[in-house]
């Protein structure tokens, strides 16, 4: 009995694309206006109605990376001059810098403890999906949902009693505490979406290398590996995901050492609520996780597939 594939019809064709560029257009509105609110002035910035057309400034960013203090015409009279570009926008308020602030600290702690959690993810994940995708484990169907279920709670139901061990074992507002729990959580996601993407290629090439003397460490990381790269990247853009824009557990267990840029950037907006240096601290926040995904994007289209071309 043959099945015969209707064509979409022009005006199908037409609604459907039109409905995609709105959806497009809705969902990169909030983008667009945090990058455009980064450089604008603070004035610009809660003006009323919203300013579409206005003069581009660098001062959200120059508040963002400095500490400004308010000084005298007399302190201002012995400096001379403005030497630099940053000093003129700061000196427009009467202000100086007096030092750099702690954003560039808090950024660099959110790439060590986002990219270290997932890399941890990946290789744990990676190992426990293989054994439970090859191995006979006993209780396997319980033990894999056991481990799907530690993401079915909220993580404030678990913060009191997490606060307290790491405050014990002394990992309060430590990389290395961060790491590991941002690991623990992930771990769940990352044996189940790696475990159906080894579930999908052949046993028969594993024991094709095993009879030509492979061991089952060679076949896994020369055979297995290079089949699983789609599987691993997808994975490791939704691991990285959660660990970068992880806030609950941030502003709970770090407050300085370890604080990441989520739980610093509304600090920024102070007493004079200076809008445009917190969109510039949050489009700076979005650039490394876009540019891991953009270099990912090949493996991330054919992981979403990979299951279908398998088969």
């Amino acid at each position: 009995m043959n099945h015969s594939v209707t064509e979409p019809s022009r005006l199908q064709k037409w609604f459907a694309g039109t409905l995609v560029v709105i959806y497009a257009l809705v969902t990169i509105m909030p983008l667009t206006w945090i990058i455009a609110t980064g450089f604008k002035s603070p004035a610009d910035a809660i003006a009323y109605p919203p300013k579409l057309v206005y003069e581009p400034t660098l001062e959200g960013y120059v508040n963002l990376f400095t500490t400004r203090s308010r000084a005298t015409p007399e302190t201002l009279a012995q400096l001379g001059p403005p030497q630099t570009w940053y000093d003129r926008i700061v000196r427009q308020y009467d202000m100086v810098i007096s030092g750099p602030s702690r954003y560039g600290e808090r950024f660099l702690n959110s790439v060590i403890i986002g990219f270290g959690s997932t890399f941890l993810s990946i290789f744990l994940g990676t190992l426990a999906a293989y054994a439970f995708s090859r191995f006979r484990v006993p209780l396997k169907d319980d033990l894999m949902f056991f481990i799907l279920s530690t993401r079915m709670m909220p993580p404030i139901a678990v913060a009191i009693p997490i606060f307290l061990m790491f405050r014990q074992l002394g990992l309060s507002d430590t990389h290395l505490g961060m790491i590991l729990l941002y690991t623990a959580v992930n771990l769940s996601l990352s044996v189940w979406l790696l475990k159906g993407f080894i579930d999908e290629i052949p046993v028969e090439y594993e024991e094709a290398a095993l009879i030509d003397g492979y061991t089952r460490f060679q076949a896994f990381y020369k055979v297995v590996l290079p089949q699983a790269t789609t599987g691993i990247a997808s994975t490791a853009i939704f691991c990285l995901i959660f660990a970068w824009n992880e806030y609950a557990f941030a502003v709970l267990l770090t407050s300085g050492t370890a604080q990441t840029a989520p739980p610093f950037i509304p600090t920024i907006i102070g007493v004079g609520k200076d809008w445009p240096a917190v969109a510039a601290g949050a489009t700076l926040f979005l650039v490394p996780v876009m540019v891991f995904t953009i270099l990912l994007r090949k493996h991330l289209l054919r992981g979403i597939t990979f299951g279908a071309v398998r088969k």
